[in-house]
């Protein structure tokens, strides 16, 4: 046997995992790094807006914090920003509000989704409903929403309004569109696009689209970080679809196979399904649509899922989204800022890999 094959194997692992390093959790780490004082200043305005004389809002929000999260959309309005020459004063900090305003749509959204689906977990830990109840969880995810549009008549954009509103609309049309196919195996994978750029991307497009808005740029510049956004936000989604069937509980932060147990059409499923045997055909009809589930179910469709490349049918798809993101960008000069944003894109699909 050849002695160093072990060697060859080991440093081949170590050259994937820097691969998927260089376009991971490190390129988030590196842009957040780069905006670091905004996201501070962001943060701050976070935290201070979470106020309330109310005792439960202020308590639920700070389990919302202590919970973490990528704060990724809020970063891409300071990096959208930045990449169009916003040149932040002391008394010029438009972008930090709206990061804050963004971040709150995002979280009102969480925090009504965990309600409807029922969640326990989020980011790994117990989930506000879980901890606070159902009723509370609605209520502070309201105070939310007003805090959010209280950001934007701050900013005194109606333009910036008008986004961030329509976006907010986009969202809660696209939840309502998710609950209509649930169950629903006959659904379209169009209807199935339509639904996450609702719920997903119509946030990341807006969070994108006002950092132009901020500095007046040309429309052109503005639609290219919209496309930006559109494009980062549908390839975040199916690769978070994609990670119920093939990660773990800890990577995951939810309970692996959610999407199956709440009966949601994903592109995975749809992926499995239209590749199924009759015989396999039977069982998705049965635990999607009918609802009957076993403890046994979900190792058999994670088995489906991986026996018919469900997966990488998905990723292939998110790296679609995730070029055309990449794409999108180049209207801009070549700067650290932008090569940034685009290892942030590859990130979201390597996630998955």
């Amino acid at each position: 046997m050849d002695s160093s094959a072990p060697d060859a194997v080991a440093a081949e692992t170590q050259e994937k995992r820097v691969l998927k390093d260089a376009g991971g959790e490190s390129a988030l780490s590196a842009l957040s790094a780069f905006l670091e004082e905004d996201m501070h200043a962001c943060n701050r305005a976070i935290v201070q807006r979470m106020q309330s004389p109310v005792p439960l809002i202020p308590q639920l929000g700070a389990h919302l914090v202590a919970a973490g999260g990528k704060r990724l959309r809020p970063l891409l309005t300071l990096a959208s920003a930045r990449l169009c020459g916003y040149e932040p004063a002391p008394d010029r900090q438009r972008h930090v509000g709206l990061a804050a305003c963004v971040e709150f749509i995002h979280t009102a959204t969480l925090l009504h989704d965990d309600v409807v689906d029922e969640s326990t977990l989020r980011r790994g830990l117990a989930s506000a409903n879980a901890v606070f109840g159902n009723k509370a969880s609605v209520l502070v995810g309201d105070f939310l929403f007003a805090r959010s549009f209280q950001l934007m008549t701050a900013d005194g954009s109606l333009r910036v309004m008008a986004i961030l509103s329509a976006a907010s609309a986009t969202i809660a049309e696209g939840e309502v569109l998710q609950m209509a196919t649930q169950n629903d195996l006959s659904t379209p994978i169009d209807r199935y696009l339509e639904v996450i750029h609702g719920k997903t991307a119509a946030l990341f497009a807006a969070a994108c689209r006002v950092g132009a808005v901020l500095t007046d740029r040309p429309i052109a510049e503005e639609e290219a970080l919209d496309a930006f956004g559109t494009n980062l936000g549908m390839a975040f989604q199916l690769v978070d679809d994609a990670l119920d069937y093939a990660a773990d509980q800890q990577t995951l932060g939810k309970t692996v196979g959610d999407d199956m147990r709440e009966g949601k059409i994903t592109l995975p499923v749809l992926a499995a399904y239209d590749a199924a045997t009759p015989e396999e055909k039977v069982f998705w009809e049965r635990v999607i649509e009918q609802g009957e589930q076993t403890d046994a179910d979900l190792p058999r469709a994670l088995e489906l899922i991986a026996k018919t490349d469900a997966i990488g049918v998905t990723i292939a798809r998110a790296q679609t989204y995730a070029d055309a993101a990449v794409e999108a960008l180049s209207i801009f000069p070549e700067s650290e800022l932008r090569g940034l944003l685009e290892r942030t894109v590859q990130y979201t699909v390597n996630r998955a890999r």
